[in-house]
């Protein structure tokens, strides 16, 4: 091991790696990762892997390490598992032991695009392909910038290590272990990649609202021509990489972003990781075109006798996804900094069909669907189950969130006090009815929504309040037909729409009470009027 690497990574203890690759380009991790039998090219020269078993994160084997740092400011549960700090000091020594006849892939790179808060990073990966993972997705130093820092974080990941639950204290064989006091991220056991870029999402989630007063948010954002900033908020399937995804507006960032006290948002990484099932050339143009050489397919499969991916094919996973660098995408804005927001949305796509397609959030009402983070599945294919399935995550991700969800609900709320902001909440989802009768809401309506509220063309509206979820409806919106606005005229039967919007509020109200002791009086206020119809 040469002499720079040696000081690099002797503070991590790995002194004995047969073979330390730091910093290699590209074209390098790619010839390597071919070398060695860990990926294919695909006819476009993305490199093809596969995850192995886990082709997703583990959320019951992510761990936060239990001590004097953490041990009062964690919110402990079961999505931060707490972990002995003596047993991650045993584990971290095994996987150095591990390590010890192997080569290494070292990359040094940063999250955070504002540098006055920007995390300084060192990644060792058994892995090519994971290095490469880590060069497209963090932010990389300029050319030639010296590098020898001092990590603020560092991540050790290594695939083919597996602990042994009875004694490592592990839940199985594969984890994820976050150490704040050691300012390092453990992970073996899983070749899923995008457990890196999360552990350093929960990571900020944790150092920015704590030490920095900056609200951490899993998000998209864009900006328009005249600098004004919009992100989005939302779960898997109620369209935030669609809607975000403008060509008339800058991409700021894809899915996570920090909020600064004074200086506007940044994007925490350098590249995107989008799903690519049923990737199409016509629906996302500049995903599919990001897909070319220094880019990473996951758990995709060829067409038969090509080299040409099949992204219908679900063979290994539906989660099949995509990792490149942020300059793959024509109209993104580096570097990823832009001004405090000027509108938010809440995406939800309400299989109820009960919430209205666009409506304006007051700061309590905000603070409350924020907590909530809501959307409904439709009904799968299980026999007997032809109800909408409720799903809510607090904060758009509650598995991201090392802090209790009230604490980035109450930063929201000042950020709207201290801001000209306007938070809309948009139902991508049912009207008309529920999933079964009524219809998916247009996504040209959507879209129109949208550029509407962006444009300011709501400004001068008429708002009426809904009778149970306490939003405010526009009397009227560009491109839209006014009938749609409000979700209980679309209904044929609309007792109907009055008991299913009492429900919907039932269900947002016992969601909602894990967190009512922890809640300030501004946000328990954004609660829906459970006892009172929507026709009253």
């Amino acid at each position: 091991m040469d002499s720079a690497a040696n000081v690099r990574l002797a503070p991590l203890g790995i002194s004995h790696a047969a073979q330390v690759h730091l910093n290699l380009t590209p074209a390098e991790l790619v010839e390597h990762a071919l070398r060695r039998g860990e990926g294919t090219l695909t006819d476009t020269g993305a490199l093809m892997a596969d995850t192995g078993q886990f082709t997703g994160r583990s959320p019951k084997d992510r761990f936060v390490v239990k001590d004097a740092t953490t041990a009062e400011s964690v919110w402990w549960g079961d999505i931060n598992i707490p972990f002995e700090a003596d047993k991650f000091d045993q584990l971290h020594q095994k996987m150095v032991q591990y390590l010890a006849d192997k080569e290494v892939y070292v990359r040094e790179a940063y999250a955070g695009a504002n540098p006055d808060y920007e995390l300084k990073l060192r990644v060792v990966n058994e892995l090519t392909w994971h290095n490469l993972f880590c060069y497209n997705m963090f932010l990389r130093p300029a050319e030639g910038a010296d590098t020898s820092w001092t990590p603020d974080f560092s991540i050790i990941c290594a695939p083919g290590f597996e602990a042994d639950p009875a004694v490592d204290g592990t839940r199985q064989k594969n984890f994820a272990i976050l150490n704040f006091s050691k300012k390092m991220i453990l992970i073996g056991g899983t070749g899923y990649a995008g457990e890196m870029k999360k552990g350093i999402f929960g990571v900020l989630n944790y150092l920015l609202p704590h030490q920095h007063n900056t609200l951490s948010m899993h998000c998209s954002a864009n900006v328009g021509r005249d600098g004004d900033t919009a992100i989005f908020f939302g779960l898997s399937g109620t369209g935030k990489t669609t809607l975000s995804a403008d060509p008339n507006r800058g991409l700021i960032g894809d899915d996570e972003h920090g909020w600064t006290p004074d200086a506007g948002i940044f994007n925490f990484e350098g590249g995107c990781y989008a799903k690519v099932i049923d990737l199409s050339q016509e629906k996302e143009p500049e995903i599919w075109n990001a897909i070319r050489f220094g880019s990473i397919v996951e758990n995709t499969r060829f067409v038969p006798g090509t080299h040409t991916v099949d992204y219908a094919n679900k063979s290994v996973t539906e989660n099949t996804r995509t990792a490149y660098p942020i300059h793959y995408i024509p109209n993104a804005i580096e570097p990823s900094v832009a001004q405090a927001p000027k509108n938010i949305f809440f995406l939800t796509a309400d299989a109820f069909g009960v919430l209205p397609p666009i409506s304006k959030l007051d700061k309590s009402h905000a603070m409350y669907h924020f907590m909530s983070g809501y959307t409904a599945k439709v009904a799968g294919t299980e026999m007997g189950i032809t109800e909408p399935q409720t799903t809510f995550s607090a904060c758009f991700g509650a598995v991201f969130l090392p802090l209790h969800p009230t604490k980035y609900a109450e930063m929201l709320g000042r950020k709207m006090e201290e801001n000209e902001v306007n938070v809309w909440l948009v139902n991508t989802g049912w009207t008309g009815g529920s999933y079964g009768t009524g219809s998916r809401m247009k996504l040209a309506y959507t879209r129109a929504m949208i550029t509407a509220a962006l444009n300011g063309e709501l400004n001068d509206v008429a708002f009426t309040e809904h009778p149970v979820f306490g939003v405010e409806m526009p009397a009227a919106v560009p491109g839209v037909p006014t009938d749609i606005l409000d979700p209980r005229t679309t209904w044929a039967d609309q007792e109907a729409y009055d008991r299913t919007a009492a429900d919907l509020a039932e269900k947002f109200v016992v969601n909602f009470r894990k967190y009512a002791d922890f809640a300030n009086e501004d946000i328990l206020a954004g609660a829906p009027k459970v006892a009172v119809t929507a026709g009253a």
